[in-house]
Protein backbone atom coordinates (compact mmCIF):
# COMPACT_ATOMS: atom_id res chain seq x y z
CA UNK A 1 0.00 0.00 0.00
CA UNK A 2 1.44 3.36 -0.92
CA UNK A 3 1.95 5.75 1.96
CA UNK A 4 0.60 9.23 1.57
CA UNK A 5 2.67 12.10 2.74
CA UNK A 6 0.45 14.55 4.69
CA UNK A 7 2.62 17.50 3.69
CA UNK A 8 2.21 16.62 0.05
CA UNK A 9 -1.59 16.43 0.43
CA UNK A 10 -1.81 19.79 2.21
CA UNK A 11 0.41 21.56 -0.29
CA UNK A 12 -1.25 20.13 -3.37
CA UNK A 13 -3.93 22.16 -5.13
CA UNK A 14 -6.63 19.50 -4.77
CA UNK A 15 -5.96 19.11 -1.07
CA UNK A 16 -6.32 22.83 -0.44
CA UNK A 17 -9.57 22.93 -2.40
CA UNK A 18 -11.02 20.03 -0.37
CA UNK A 19 -10.02 21.68 2.92
CA UNK A 20 -11.48 25.01 1.80
CA UNK A 21 -14.78 23.36 0.83
CA UNK A 22 -14.95 21.58 4.19
CA UNK A 23 -14.26 24.82 6.10
CA UNK A 24 -16.84 26.75 4.06
CA UNK A 25 -19.39 23.99 4.69
CA UNK A 26 -18.74 24.02 8.43
CA UNK A 27 -18.94 27.82 8.56
CA UNK A 28 -22.21 27.78 6.62
CA UNK A 29 -23.72 25.08 8.83
CA UNK A 30 -22.62 26.83 12.04
CA UNK A 31 -23.80 30.24 10.91
CA UNK A 32 -27.13 28.93 9.76
CA UNK A 33 -27.82 27.06 12.98
CA UNK A 34 -26.86 30.05 15.14
CA UNK A 35 -28.69 32.49 12.86
CA UNK A 36 -31.82 30.37 12.79
CA UNK A 37 -31.93 30.13 16.57
CA UNK A 38 -31.41 33.85 17.09
CA UNK A 39 -33.90 34.71 14.32
CA UNK A 40 -36.50 32.41 15.81
CA UNK A 41 -36.03 33.96 19.25
CA UNK A 42 -36.34 37.45 17.75
CA UNK A 43 -39.54 36.47 15.92
CA UNK A 44 -41.04 35.12 19.14
CA UNK A 45 -40.21 38.39 20.90
CA UNK A 46 -41.74 40.42 18.06
CA UNK A 47 -44.95 38.39 18.12
CA UNK A 48 -45.23 38.72 21.89
CA UNK A 49 -44.72 42.50 21.72
CA UNK A 50 -47.29 42.79 18.92
CA UNK A 51 -49.85 40.82 20.91
CA UNK A 52 -49.28 43.01 23.97
CA UNK A 53 -49.72 46.14 21.87
CA UNK A 54 -52.98 44.82 20.39
CA UNK A 55 -54.32 44.00 23.85
CA UNK A 56 -53.33 47.44 25.17
CA UNK A 57 -54.99 49.24 22.23
CA UNK A 58 -58.16 47.15 22.51
CA UNK A 59 -58.35 47.91 26.23
CA UNK A 60 -57.95 51.64 25.63
CA UNK A 61 -60.58 51.64 22.89
CA UNK A 62 -63.04 49.75 25.08
CA UNK A 63 -62.43 52.14 27.97
CA UNK A 64 -62.97 55.19 25.76
CA UNK A 65 -66.19 53.87 24.25
CA UNK A 66 -67.79 53.02 27.62
CA UNK A 67 -66.73 56.21 29.42
CA UNK A 68 -69.71 58.63 29.29
CA UNK A 69 -67.53 61.64 30.08
CA UNK A 70 -65.53 61.28 26.88
CA UNK A 71 -68.58 60.77 24.66
CA UNK A 72 -69.81 63.53 22.33
CA UNK A 73 -73.05 65.28 23.25
CA UNK A 74 -75.68 64.15 20.72
CA UNK A 75 -77.78 67.31 21.29
CA UNK A 76 -74.94 69.70 20.61
CA UNK A 77 -75.96 72.30 18.03
CA UNK A 78 -79.71 71.54 18.25
CA UNK A 79 -81.94 74.63 18.58
CA UNK A 80 -84.49 74.78 21.36
CA UNK A 81 -87.39 75.55 19.01
CA UNK A 82 -86.66 75.17 15.29
CA UNK A 83 -90.17 76.37 14.37
CA UNK A 84 -89.40 79.92 15.54
CA UNK A 85 -87.06 80.42 12.62
CA UNK A 86 -89.63 79.08 10.14
CA UNK A 87 -92.36 81.25 11.66
CA UNK A 88 -90.26 84.38 11.19
CA UNK A 89 -89.51 83.51 7.55
CA UNK A 90 -93.12 82.63 6.63
CA UNK A 91 -94.87 85.50 8.43
CA UNK A 92 -94.82 88.48 6.06
CA UNK A 93 -96.28 90.89 8.63
CA UNK A 94 -93.58 90.47 11.24
CA UNK A 95 -90.46 92.57 10.79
Amino acid sequence: MPSLNNDLFLTSKNGLIVIAIILIGLAFWGGRSVGYKSGYAQAQTDVKNLQEEVVRKATEDAAKSTNPFQAVNPLEGVEANPFEKVKKVLNPFEN
